[in-house]
């Protein structure tokens, strides 16, 4: 199926793929290392119906469970991964970060999960596929080519102002030896900041965390009183401070609300819908 996506930008940054009846956005950055597999879920290629039509990934929102089931089956088939060796997060917008070994293969899908409030995920087993989930927050993917180690974290606007993408580093580096400058890091499709409108109490957060040098980069004030705030160039930022190479940063071109009859977006539909997901795992 061809997707008449909404970017952002002069040039498009990530691909569009179809494989096994499956959309999904990948990212060339990711895609070139040939150590891991990856993708960002659309709504495009799933079973389930309505609201959730017709990949949606959350077993929380009163969907049919066979229907989700069968989105991470297909999805599975796609990536080149095996379903029952997927970790879900359970995310509470923390900036909580799981260590997952080999015992953790297939929570959330095959066993029950024995953690929450966990909003990143690292591993350096190859063959488990960590998942997480979203509907307008920001997706962060890290790649450590030289461990051999990967982190896939949920970073909202609570997250983002906390530096979940500092936060999963560093617990990168506790655990697996990763050097920052050595991480492939990419910012998923989320909310961009012509759609993302938010008041003073969010920006008095962000001026707090962030040098007052990166503030007209980061929000503006409207003649409303409320303010556009970009979560992407704010990761971007937090990666960079953390140690990441610019170059090896790749952002999205692609935003969730602008693109609502392929993505889910809580801006555009509330609680009235599914949830995306962001896969990663080593081959």
């Amino acid at each position: 199926m061809k997707i008449d996506w909404i970017r952002k930008g002069h040039k498009p940054v990530m691909t569009d793929v179809e494989r096994e009846g499956v959309s999904y956005l990948a990212f060339p950055l990711l895609e070139e290392t040939g150590i891991v597999s990856h993708g960002f879920s659309t709504r495009i290629g799933g079973v389930s119906q309505g609201k959730y039509s017709t990949m949606n990934f959350t077993f929380t929102r009163g969907d049919n469970p066979e229907h989700v089931m069968e989105n991470y089956r297909r999805m599975a088939r796609a990536l080149g991964v095996d379903e029952t060796r997927m970790v879900l997060s359970w995310q509470t917008h923390t900036t909580n970060v799981r260590k997952v070994t080999e015992e953790d293969a297939g929570k959330g899908i095959v066993k029950e999960r024995d953690y929450g409030q966990v909003d990143g995920l690292i591993t350096d087993v190859p063959g488990i596929t960590l998942v997480t989930f979203y509907a307008d927050c920001v997706p962060l993917y890290f790649v450590d080519p030289v461990h051999k180690a990967i982190g896939l974290s949920h970073s909202g606007w609570r997250g983002t102002v906390r530096r979940m993408g500092q936060v999963t580093l560093s617990a990168m580096k506790e655990h697996y030896g990763t050097q920052p400058e050595d991480v492939l890091c990419c910012i998923g499709p989320s909310i961009c900041q012509d759609c993302f409108e938010v008041g003073e109490e969010v920006i008095l957060e962000f001026q707090k965390e962030f040098d007052k040098s990166h503030w007209t980069e980061l929000f503006y004030k409207k003649d409303n009183g409320r303010y556009q705030l970009d979560l992407w160039k704010a990761n971007e930022i937090i990666l960079g401070e953390a140690g990441v190479r610019k170059e090896h940063i790749q952002v999205t071109d692609i935003c969730t609300h602008c693109n609502p009859e392929y993505l889910f977006s809580h801006r555009t539909c509330g609680n009235e819908r599914g949830n995306l997901a962001a896969f990663l795992s080593l081959r």
